[in-house]
């Protein structure tokens, strides 16, 4: 669901999308740390926020990192 938000910050589309590792962290809803397979040697950080319902926030793109490789650590930023 976040895909079409990156795109849009990045203005560039992504044929591949594949996230390959998450961390969670508990706040006013969910803040995820999702590292994406972009190309075959690309990678993105996202960092997703998922509210707590009665909101119910559809996930938002809080803030990404490109131009990560596989072996870059998935920390908080």
């Amino acid at each position: 669901q976040v895909k079409l938000q990156l795109e849009v910050r990045v203005n560039k589309k992504y044929d591949t999308f594949r996230a390959v590792l998450y961390r969670s962290q508990i706040v006013a809803g969910i803040m995820y740390f999702i590292k994406v397979q972009v190309a075959d040697t690309e990678y993105v950080h996202l960092k997703v926020l998922v509210g707590l319902p009665p909101e119910n926030v559809c996930p938002a793109l809080v803030n990404f990192q490109t131009g990560k490789t596989k072996d870059d650590p998935l920390d908080y930023f």
